[in-house]
C-alpha cells in the first residue's frame, strides 16, 4: 500500500558566515585604521595625504600576497606608513601598529544578538556548515571562543568566498547550488557568488562595511532575502520551502 511522501526540502544545507554575522569584528579594524591614522598624521597632513585612501589600494593590492584577516592589515599599515611619511616613521612607531594588528588578533568573540538560537534553530531542520575567510589560526580561535562549533557539521575556513570557492565546497558537500542557502552581512563574499551559482542568499546587514566587501545585489532577486537580525533566518527558510513545496 503506497503513502504520501512529502516533498524534500528545497534547501538542503545553510552555511553560516562568520565574522559580523555571527559576532563582531569590523568595529575592531575600523578601530585600528582610526588609531592608525592618528600615528600616521604625526608625519603627515591628513586632510593632504589622503591616508584612509591610501591603505585602502594598499591592501586592495596586498590581499593577493597576504589574504584577508588582521595580519595582512598590519603588513599593509606599515608599507602605507613607510611610504607616506617617505620613510621617516620611526621604529617606535611602527612598533605601535604591529602592536594594533596583535590587539585585533586578540579581542574578545562577543556574539550578535540571537546568534545562538537563529543557528540552533536551523540546525534542527538542515545541514549547517560555517563558511568563513581570513587568516587561519584567527578564526580558528575565533571559532573556537564562540561556543558555536558544536552547532555546524563542517567548519570551512578559506582563503577568498568568490564563485569557484562555493563551487569547490558544494562538490565536497555533494549538495547542488540549488539545495544551498548562505547567511551572511557581506552582499560581495556571502550572498553575491552563491546567487549566481544558482544558490540562495539571506542578507543580514551590519552596520559597519569594510570598503573592499562592498557590492549590491537586485533586492528583487527571487533567492533572495534581507533580514534586520539573524532571529528571522529561519523564518525566511520556512518561507522559502513553503512556497515551493505549495
Amino acid at each position: 500500500m503506497g503513502g504520501y511522501t512529502a516533498p524534500m526540502p528545497t534547501i538542503r544545507m545553510v552555511g553560516f558566515d562568520a565574522d559580523d554575522t555571527l559576532w563582531h569584528s569590523e568595529t575592531y579594524f575600523q578601530a585600528a585604521h582610526a588609531e592608525f591614522e592618528r600615528i600616521v598624521g604625526r608625519y603627515v597632513d591628513l586632510a593632504d595625504a589622503g591616508v584612509h585612501e591610501r591603505l585602502l589600494a594598499t591592501e586592495r593590492e596586498n590581499i593577493r600576497l597576504f589574504g584577508y584577516g588582521a595580519k595582512g592589515m598590519t603588513l599593509s599599515m606599515i608599507e602605507t606608513a613607510i611610504a607616506l611619511s617617505g620613510e621617516r616613521i620611526s621604529a617606535a612607531d611602527l612598533h605601535r601598529i604591529v602592536a594594533l594588528g596583535k590587539s585585533i588578533l586578540q579581542h574578545p568573540v562577543e556574539l550578535l544578538p540571537g546568534v545562538r538560537e537563529a543557528v540552533a534553530a536551523v540546525a534542527a531542520t538542515h545541514r549547517v556548515v560555517l563558511i568563513t575567510k581570513g587568516d587561519l589560526f584567527h578564526q580558528e580561535r575565533k571559532v573556537a571562543a564562540s561556543g558555536l562549533s558544536d552547532l555546524f557539521q563542517r567548519i570551512e575556513i578559506v582563503s577568498e568566498k568568490d564563485e569557484a570557492s562555493y563551487a569547490r565546497l558544494l562538490r565536497e558537500f555533494e549538495v547542488e547550488a540549488g539545495g544551498f542557502a548562505m547567511v551572511g552581512n557581506s552582499l560581495k563574499s556571502d550572498i553575491a557568488p552563491v546567487l549566481a551559482l544558482g544558490g540562495w542568499g539571506i542578507h543580514v546587514p551590519y552596520p559597519l562595511v569594510w570598503a573592499l566587501e562592498r557590492a549590491e545585489v537586485d533586492p528583487a532577486h527571487p533567492r533572495f532575502a534581507s533580514v534586520e537580525h539573524a532571529s528571522a533566518v529561519p523564518a525566511v527558510l520556512a518561507r522559502w520551502e513553503e512556497g515551493v513545496a505549495a
